[in-house]
């Protein structure tokens, strides 16, 4: 059975809601991080980045939500999480997933910090640019891969939720408004929710 590592009102809420959107049994571990409890030696052995989530499916451990999602959703097919190999559509399905640590979280900070950085340094370019792009992915909708839901939609769901609803970082959109409603409509995210809560 998997281990989820994990801590409320943190990212490892991506991993929460992925886990859910499985149907599988796992079980959560809770790493206490306003106790240090991330620093310690054990969990420095799985994560050595001392962050939340990571995950421990018998001798295999990993960490960042993009690769949680990518690895869960391979690991689950009957999920229906990701397109399979050799689909065309895994290729966007991949870039989405990626596209949120790489473009959208850095470009996130950047606007919430106002720091000023060259768009040409930035791997991101300038800082609204990663926005207009999801804006119009999302405009066609319902999902990133059109009508079919998958992990790439959990991360993305899970930053903008957090983002433009709970913490205002980034402007919202009307697609982000409606996009993030059919995220947290889904029984899984309400159940991670809930779990979340305590």
């Amino acid at each position: 059975m998997m281990q989820l590592y994990w801590c409320p009102r943190t990212r490892s809420f991506t991993a929460l809601w992925l886990m859910e959107e499985t149907g599988q049994p796992y079980e959560r571990v809770l790493i206490d991080i306003s106790t240090g409890a991330q620093k310690q030696a054990d969990y420095l052995a799985i994560n050595p980045m001392g962050k939340v989530p990571a995950l421990k499916d018998g001798e295999v451990t990993l960490a960042e939500n993009a690769a949680i999602c990518a690895y869960v959703a391979e690991r689950y097919p009957d999920a229906k999480l990701t397109p399979p190999l050799g689909d065309p559509v895994r290729a966007k399905f991949l870039y989405w997933l990626f596209f949120l640590p790489g473009c959208i979280e850095p470009a996130m900070v950047q606007l919430s910090t106002k720091f000023e950085m060259n768009p040409v340094a930035a791997g991101w370019g300038e800082a609204q640019r990663p926005f207009d792009v999801l804006d119009a992915a999302l405009s066609k909708g319902p999902w990133l891969l059109g009508e079919n839901f998958s992990a790439a939609d959990v991360a993305m769901g899970s930053m903008l939720n957090f983002a433009v609803r709970m913490f205002k970082m980034v402007p919202s959109r009307p697609s982000f408004e409606a996009y993030v409603d059919r995220c947290t409509a889904r029984p899984a995210f309400q159940r991670a929710q809930q779990i979340a809560a305590g």
